[in-house]
C-alpha cells in the first residue's frame, strides 16, 4: 500500500522517458522503480536537521516538526543548532542527497547572496525545497509621540520631514531591516534605519521615544500595542495576522503592493529524489497542520503555511526578485 501511494505521487514527466522504442520504456520503468524504492526504504538511520542558532523562532518550529517526524517515521529526528547564518546552507549543500540531511532556515539563505560575496552555494540551485512550513510576520509600530494612527498618515508625515523619522532595527539584514527598506522605496519616503545588535534593544529605544518606529515581530509588539506604550498600524504580511486580527496589513492600508515578512521552511539538498521529497512534506504537512502544533506555534508568534514544496519553490524565487531589488537599491551589506 505504502508502494502504490508513493508512485501515485511521483511528480515526474512521463514524456522524458518515453523515448522511442523498448530502451526508453525500460529507462522510465526502472527511473520510477527506483524513485519508490527510495521512499519506501527512507529513512534507514536518523535524520539531521540543521537548524539556526537556538532558542529562535526556526529552532522551536524545527523541534515540534522532528518530534513529529520521529513518531511516524521510526527514525529519530535531531535538530543540529549551528548558528551563522548561512552555516547550514553550506553544510547541506554538499551532504549526500538521500533525505537524511536536512536544513530548516529562513529568508538569509536565498538573500545573503544579495548581500554577501561569495556565498559557496546557489540558493535555486543547490537545494530542494520542501515546505515553507511557517511565517512570522512583523507589525509596523510607532511611538505615541509621532501622532499617527494609520500607515497612509505615517507616509505622509515622512514626506512632509524627510530624513525626520528613524526606525530601529535588530540588525544589518534582518527581516525587520529588509521591510523597513522595502517600506522606504515602495513608498518614496526617507526614513532613516538604525541598527542594534538584537531586538531586544532596538524595542528599548522605541519605548523610550529615541527612534520613532520599527517592523517588530508580532509577538514582541503585542503587549505593547496592547498597554499603548506603542501605536501598531498594520501587519507586513500579505494578509491578515491571527496575532492582531483588528490591524489591517501595509497592502490595505495605504501601500498597495506590499509584503514582507520572516518565512521558514525546510530543504533537502538538490539531488534528493522527488519521492523522499514528497514523503517529507507530506508528513511536514501534516505535523503543522495538526490543531495543537497550530495553536503551540500561534503562542509563540509564529503563523502556519504548510505548503508544497512548488509553492515553496515560487515563493523563494518571488522574494528574490522583489527583496533582491531592494537590497541591491539600498547597497545593503552583511558582515
Amino acid at each position: 500500500m505504502r508502494q502504490s501511494n508513493v508512485l501515485r505521487r511521483l511528480d515526474v514527466r512521463v514524456t522524458q522517458y518515453l523515448k522511442p522504442g523498448l530502451f526508453g520504456l525500460c529507462c522510465f520503468v526502472a527511473a520510477v522503480s527506483a524513485c519508490a524504492a527510495d521512499a519506501q526504504n527512507f529513512p534507514t538511520k536518523p535524520i539531521r536537521m540543521i537548524a539556526s542558532s537556538a532558542g529562535g523562532a526556526g529552532d522551536f518550529t524545527a523541534r515540534l516538526i522532528a518530534a513529529g517526524v520521529t513518531a511516524r517515521l521510526g527514525q529519530q529526528m535531531i535538530v543540529d543548532n549551528r548558528p551563522g547564518g548561512v552555516v547550514p546552507a553550506e553544510i547541506v549543500a554538499k551532504a549526500q542527497p538521500d533525505g537524511h540531511t536536512l536544513m530548516f532556515v529562513g529568508i538569509v539563505i536565498w538573500l545573503a547572496p544579495f548581500m554577501r560575496d561569495n556565498v559557496p552555494y546557489d540558493p535555486v540551485r543547490d537545494f530542494a525545497p520542501i515546505t515553507l512550513a511557517v511565517v512570522v510576520p512583523n507589525v509596523l509600530v510607532v511611538h505615541p509621540s509621532v501622532g499617527v494612527k494609520s500607515t497612509a498618515e505615517l507616509i505622509a508625515l515622512a514626506k512632509k520631514k524627510p530624513g525626520a523619522l528613524n526606525y530601529a532595527n535588530s540588525g544589518i539584514g534582518n527581516s525587520n531591516h529588509l521591510a523597513g527598506e522595502l517600506f522606504k522605496a515602495m513608498a518614496g519616503v526617507d526614513i532613516v534605519p538604525v541598527n542594534y545588535r538584537g531586538a531586544p534593544l532596538a524595542m528599548n529605544d522605541l519605548l523610550s521615544g529615541r527612534v520613532q518606529l520599527m517592523f517588530a515581530t508580532a509577538t514582541v509588539a503585542k503587549p505593547h500595542v496592547a498597554s499603548g506604550k506603542l501605536v501598531g498600524l498594520a501587519v507586513t504580511s500579505g494578509k491578515r495576522s491571527a496575532l492582531l486580527p483588528e490591524l489591517p496589513t501595509i497592502a490595505e492600508s495605504g501601500l498597495p503592493g506590499y509584503e514582507s515578512a520572516s518565512t521558514l521552511g525546510a530543504f533537502a539538498p538538490a539531488a534528493t529524489p522527488p519521492a523522499i521529497v514528497r514523503l517529507l512534506n507530506r508528513h511536514m504537512v501534516a505535523i503543522l497542520n495538526e490543531p495543537e502544533t497550530k495553536q503551540r506555534l500561534l503562542a509563540g508568534g509564529i503563523e502556519v503555511v504548510a505548503s508544497t514544496p512548488e509553492q515553496f519553490a515560487s515563493a523563494i524565487k518571488a522574494d528574490m526578485a522583489r527583496t533582491g531589488k531592494v537590497i541591491r537599491q539600498a547597497g545593503i551589506r552583511m558582515d
